[in-house]
Parts: structure tokens; C-alpha cells; sequence
């Protein structure tokens, strides 16, 4: 906010809980009200990955890429887009836009433009969507297809959006053209609609559209001039102008464009600026592993602070990602290890790495430390047995005592991990499993039970009931989906987007809203002018237990049925993060 007195003059101010910075306690409403100058600064964090990338690119390749010289017409990028391959790209990923893509098929910048202002409040409430989508596939099956428009003065107005309101500055042409609004009117309206107060002050304005649309325009009726009132006061919702949709746009093509030429790169940028996005790590990593992009685990003898890029291409997951350990230890570990060469073995690992027994326990359970501890599926229960014992490096008030590089014990005779365990060892530690994914474990069983994987649905028929289990990365019940609840499960072979009815949510809410792993009856939904997009209309839902089998036996001598639900209860603790009902991440 600027003004042209201090602002502790004007406006009360308490501190922010950044240090440093302060809050004004008005609304942005009040603000504008009082004349003050308010400027909306957003902080992107794809601007940053954006940038991480072209460096890994500069660094691995030593090519120089320019942005804003990229080909914007590229054809392999636009494909991907219209196939909606767009997992971890700005804006157009997620499963609304995702649904959006394949219908509409993107084909140039402005595509783009009006594709990210689309899928927003404002044109879904304005009923703008369906019908935008509706009339785009004509003009793709007829090239002579003309748009219908309310209202012929509407068509210079709204031509590039096919008759519909999609962005905040067709409100004010609008209001101009049809109703004969002067520019501060038309303005005023537009100031109405971006406030949490809209609906009171919208209505405020709509005898005066009405009423100036019927004397403008003779031919006009007021059924007419209702209906296109109806369109501006749905927008209300919230739009983007479409100078923020271009800029936007933009920034998904080029995102776009950089994951589908330098995939590595990209992952590697984007694991590094977490947490940001629709996709929680594990679930970008596992799309990525099905375009071949190679992701290695962390290492002690490897790994820096964040995610790093070999010369091959390969990404080599960060210290940082491995939960619990400070910052200023994964700095005094990488350093000993430049500066003293690499770690000959766990007690010299102890003894030169400068961090606690805790932090060595934390890097043991991640499997950080297997390489030392001899690989193999007795490596993590071993290293953490003798990092247990180990003694470490001292700090003190100038640094730190190191320790001497004493032979540890031999561990005792340990069972191996069991992969389910291995994996629940990875989820629990960094948040992520590189090389093990739960549906793969649980394939067996679910394939006795009649359930498909998501890769079989690609050859089932539209309406076919089917049974699949999934891993649920992703929660939403929107305002504007009437009660609707839409989750986005995924498998070792790709996602899957499940719409559960209002009647169903309220019958399963608890495992809806907090089960990681479910079992899925359902209509396969595939629409012929759904582009080749796959949904699952939910009849049922069910917690996915586990039977109790080598892999439940190994962790629990329980009944069966306890068993069962004693290790599902161990992947609902350690699961990772989701986007969830609109909170951000969590579970």
C-alpha cells in the first residue's frame, strides 16, 4: 500500500508475523475505499523453477535457452497439452484444467490465454465454460461453424471467446457496448465484482444495465437484457483480466515446453522449489518415471543439499528431503565429505560427519546410509543398529570435537525389510518411495479381487462397471460442483479422476476425507467428446486393507483381520501430503 502520510497516521497497523514487515488491518475493500494505492505483488514459485531449469540446462548441456526465443508454435509441446501430459506444468494441471485440455486442444498462445482464465469461478458460475468448450469443438469439426451471439453488438466484444464472458475486461466492453454504460459505470461494475461484498453491490447496477440495454437497442427485449445481465453478474465469481490470463498463458507454454524437452531438468527444478504445485513430490516423481526420467534416492556419498543433476541426466534426491534434520547438519555432513574425500565406511561416517546420533538415525531409517552399511535388504536395519551405537562429532563453541573412526559392533542376526516395510521406511523418512509403489505391492491381491489397474481402463467400454484400488494424491469439493467431490488416485501406472456423488460422500466421508489407500467400485465414464478422458463415477468406496500375507506377517503377529488393518493404519500415518478441500497439503 503507498499513501501520501505515514501509514500509522492513517490506517491501524499491527506486525506481520514475517519479521520485519507490517499488516494493515482493513480489507482490501476498505482500503480502495480510502483512497489508498494498493498494489497486488504475487510471488510465483514456477518463476523460480523456471529459472533453476534453465541453469541444470546451461550446466548439464551448456545450452543457453532464452524463453522468450523458444518456438511458440512447437508442436511437440502443444501435443502434450492437448493430451493433457501436463503433470507439474503452471496452471494447466490440474484435473479441472487437465479435463479442459483434451476437449478444447490448445493450438496457439491465445488458446492458452483463455484456456488458464477458464477454469476460474467467475466463467463457471457465468455458465461460460460449457458453453465456450461446446463451441470451440464445433469450430474444430466445421471450420464454417459461425458463433451464435446473444446480441450482434456483443460480437466484436466477445468474438475471441465465442460469444462468452472469460475475462474480467469483457465486463466492462460489455456493459459498454450492450447496455451503453459510460467507462466510469462500466468500471464502477468491474470494482463490484472483484469484492467479497460483490453480490449486493452487483445488483446495485442491474436495473441500470437493463434498463440502458432496452434504450440502446430497439430490438432488445428485457428477456434478452436479463439473459446477458445474467452473464455479467455470474462472473462475479472471480476472472481474470486478460492481461493476467496472457501472462499466465504464457508461463504454462514455456513450462510446458521445458518438461517436454528437458524433462530431467524440470523435475529436478521443481523438487527443489517445493512445496509448490498441485502434485505432492512422490506423485511428480512417479509421473516422471513413466516419461524415463531416473531418479536416484539419497546418499550420503552422493547427495548434496537439494536435488542435484548427473551428466547422464539422472536426478539424485537431496539431503534436505530426508525429514527431521536441520539444515546446518546437512551443510557440515556435504562439507566434511568435500573436504575430507569421500566416507570409507559407517564409523567413519559417524565420526567426520558432525551431526548428532538422532540426525544418523534419521539418515539410517531413509536409506541414505545403505551404500556404507553393504546395500542389500538387511542395509537400513543394520545401518541404523550401528549408527545407534556409534559415537559422533562433538560441537563445540569453536566447531566440533570429531570422534575417532572406532570399528562398530557387528549387528545382531536382523530380519530383512519386507518391500512393504521398505517402503513405508521411505514414506516415513523423506516422503517419498522411488522404487516402491503400493499398488504395485498390493497388484496381487487387488487382481484376485477383480480390481483393474488404471492402465487396463484404457480398453474398457463407456459405462462398464469396474472395481480399481488407488493411492489418493489429491481431495477437492468445490463450491461450484454442488456437492460433488472429486479425487485423483493414482497407481504404478498412471491417475485416475473419481467423481463421488454428494449421497456417497456423506456415506464414506471418513474414508473420502482421510483414507490414503482405497478400493473403488464404479461406471467407467469415457464421453466421445471427452477427448479420450477416463473418469470413474464412484458407487462404493472401501478402505484398501491388506490381507495378512508375508507382507503383513513380517510386521505383526496379529489376528488376520488386525493385522490388516494395523499395517494400513502404518501407511495412513507415514502416507505423504495431498492437495485436500481446498486447505493446501495435508492429510
Amino acid at each position: 500500500m503507498i499513501s501520501t502520510q505515514p501509514l500509522l497516521d492513517c490506517v491501524p497497523i499491527v506486525p506481520a508475523a514475517m519479521a520485519g514487515r507490517q499488516m494493515v488491518q482493513w480489507d482490501k475493500d476498505s482500503c480502495a475505499d480510502g483512497g489508498f494505492l494498493k498494489i497486488d505483488i504475487l510471488g510465483l514459485g514456477m518463476l523460480s523453477a523456471v529459472e533453476r531449469c534453465v541453469e541444470l540446462i546451461a550446466r548439464r548441456t551448456g545450452e543457453q535457452v532464452d524463453l522468450s526465443r523458444i518456438p511458440f508454435d512447437d508442436a511437440a509441446t502443444f501435443k502434450a497439452i492437448q493430451e493433457a501430459d501436463t503433470t507439474g506444468v503452471f496452471q494447466i494441471e490440474s484435473r479441472a484444467q487437465m479435463g479442459s485440455l483434451r476437449r478444447v486442444r490448445p493450438a496457439t498462445l491465445a488458446d492458452l490465454t483463455i484456456q488458464v482464465a477458464l477454469v476460474r469461478p467467475g466463467p463457471i458460475v457465468g455458465g461460460a465454460v460449457n458453453t465456450y468448450i461446446r463451441r470451440r469443438q464445433e469450430m474444430l469439426r466445421n471450420p464454417n461453424y459461425q458463433v451464435p451471439f446473444l446480441h450482434s453488438s456483443l460480437r466484436e466484444c466477445l468474438a475471441e471467446t465465442l460469444g462468452t464472458i472469460v475475462f474480467q475486461d469483457q465486463v466492462l466492453e460489455v456493459s459498454q457496448a450492450f447496455a451503453g454504460f459510460t467507462a466510469g459505470q462500466a468500471e464502477s461494475l468491474r470494482r463490484a465484482m472483484s469484492r467479497k461484498r460483490s453480490v449486493q453491490a452487483i445488483e446495485a447496477h442491474h436495473l441500470q444495465f437493463v434498463l440502458g440495454a432496452i434504450k440502446l437497442h430497439p430490438d432488445v427485449q428485457i428477456e434478452l437484457a436479463e439473459q446477458v445481465w445474467a452473464m455479467v453478474a455470474g462472473f462475479a465469481g472471480f476472472g481474470f483480466p486478460k492481461s493476467h490470463g496472457a501472462a499466465f498463458g504464457l508461463l504454462a507454454y514455456q513450462s510446458t515446453w521445458l518438461r517436454v524437452h528437458h524433462p530431467a531438468e524440470f523435475l529436478c527444478a521443481l523438487l527443489s522449489e517445493q512445496p509448490m504445485g498441485f502434485y505432492p513430490p512422490d506423485a511428480l516423481i512417479h509421473e516422471a518415471q513413466h516419461h524415463e526420467v531416473i531418479i536416484l534416492p539419497p546418499d550420503v556419498l552422493h547427495s548434496e543439499s537439494e536435488c542435484t543433476l548427473n551428466q547422464a541426466g539422472e536426478i539424485r534426491i537431496g539431503l534436505n528431503y530426508v525429514k527431521g534434520i536441520h539444515k546446518d547438519d546437512i551443510e557440515a555432513l556435504v562439507a566434511s565429505r568435500d573436504s575430507g574425500g569421500p566416507f570409507d565406511n559407517l564409523a567413519d561416517f559417524a565420526a567426520r560427519a558432525g551431526v548428532s546420533t538422532r540426525t544418523l538415525e534419521r539418515l539410517a531409517w531413509s536409506g541414505a546410509c545403505d551404500q556404507l552399511a553393504g546395500d542389500g535388504p538387511h542395509a537400513r536395519r543394520t545401518a541404523l543398529w550401528q549408527l545407534g551405537v556409534a559415537q559422533p562429532a562433538v560441537k563445540t563453541k569453536g566447531g566440533q570435537q570429531l570422534a575417532l573412526p572406532l570399528a562398530l559392533p557387528d549387528a545382531p542376526a536382523l530380519d530383512p525389510l519386507s518391500e512393504w516395510q521398505s517402503m513405508i521406511a521411505d514414506y516415513t523418512a523423506t516422503g517419498i518411495s522411488i522404487d516402491r509403489h503400493p499398488l504395485r505391492l498390493l497388484r496381487e491381491q487387488l487382481s484376485s479381487e477383480g480390481a483393474l489397474s488404471i492402465g487396463e481402463l484404457a480398453g474398457v467400454r463407456h459405462q462398464t462397471p469396474v472395481k480399481v484400488g488407488g493411492f489418493v494424491i489429491a481431495r477437492q469439493k468445490p463450491q461450484t460442483a454442488n456437492g460433488i467431490t472429486f479425487l485423483l488416485i493414482e497407481d504404478e501406472h498412471g491417475t485416475l479422476n473419481v467423481i463421488v456423488p454428494q449421497k456417497l460422500y456423506e456415506k464414506y466421508r471418513t474414508i473420502v476425507r482421510t483414507e490414503p489407500l482405497i478400493r473403488i467400485a464404479g461406471i467407467l465414464e469415457r464421453h466421445a467428446d471427452g477427448g479420450g478422458a477416463i473418469n470413474l463415477l464412484a458407487t462404493s468406496i472401501d478402505r484398501l486393507s491388506l490381507r495378512s500375507d508375508s507382507t503383513t506377517a513380517a510386521v505383526t503377529q496379529l489376528h488376520q483381520a488386525e493385522a490388516a488393518h494395523a499395517v494400513a493404519d502404518d501407511f495412513a500415518v507415514s502416507a505423504p501430503a495431498v492437495t485436500n478441500f481446498g486447505r493446501g497439503r495435508g492429510r
